[in-house]
């Protein structure tokens, strides 16, 4: 077998230990008489699984005590509507600079829920740069401000971490979460699919200050609470094992 140089702007390139060491663990897993995928998500195997890939990533990236990590279901795009739902009163003001194709995306998840104040864009040139700091038109009662830190399509990304004073900044790091030192106190929220750089196409990762969970947001079911999602680490409905465990074993 010959594997092809991969530069999918899709699901990225796994590493070829990580593929192996699932390929020898796909019948079974460390002795357990199963599959990863066929064990309990609640049973102490997984358990220790979950929370190895939840150190192993606080350590890769440097995420403080004081910020939750939630391994969940569905792309970034999900969690993108969540955000409204999770952290902003219902008509609430929120802030987002428009950059590119997945800021436009970002936008429309939340457009339903709360009112959407678009700060500062570059879409009429094209989304060739970001506009600067000082042209962005920032709301001082906004719920949070939403960036999109890199944005694949137009190649456009943020290479410092603007200061938007008091407010949360909340910032879709899909492309390029892992691949460079990342300040995270500096934001409230940060989210990513994780097939770029995290592991396999299916789970997400999201990094919240805990704080932040406190908000009341809006009327939503349970499953849509990242506060329940928190409690129950992550397992407030069947996870993605696959997904987490292949995740898991990249943060090594």
């Amino acid at each position: 077998m010959t594997r092809a140089f991969n530069f999918s702007a899709g699901p990225a390139t796994l590493p070829e230990s990580v593929l192996r060491k699932a390929q020898e663990e796909m019948l079974e897993w460390n002795g357990a008489g199963a599959s990863i995928v066929e064990m309990s998500h609640r049973g102490p195997e997984f358990m220790a699984v979950a929370a190895k890939a939840d150190a192993d990533l606080r350590r890769l990236i440097g995420i403080p005590d004081d910020y939750a990590v939630l391994f969940l279901a569905g792309g970034a795009t999900t969690q993108q509507a969540l955000l409204a739902l999770n952290f902003a009163q219902p008509g609430q003001t929120v802030d987002y600079v428009l950059t590119g194709h997945w800021g436009k995306t970002a936008i429309k998840q939340v457009t339903p829920y709360v009112n959407v104040n678009v700060a500062a864009s570059s879409e009429a040139n094209g989304f060739h740069d970001i506009p600067a700091r000082d042209t962005w038109q920032l709301s001082a009662d906004a719920a949070y401000v939403h960036i999109t830190a890199n944005e694949t399509i137009h190649g456009v990304e943020f290479r410092d971490t603007p200061d938007v004073g008091q407010v949360p900044l909340f910032a879709d790091f899909s492309s390029s979460i892992a691949s460079e030192p990342l300040d995270v106190s500096k934001y409230g929220l940060i989210y990513a699919g994780a097939q770029k750089n995290l592991g396999p196409v299916g789970v997400s990762v999201v990094i919240v200050r805990r704080d932040l969970l406190e908000r009341a947001g809006q009327p939503r079911a349970d499953i849509f609470n990242y506060r329940s999602h928190v409690a129950r680490d992550s397992m407030l409905n069947t996870p993605p094992t696959w997904n987490w465990y292949l995740a898991g074993l990249v943060f090594e």
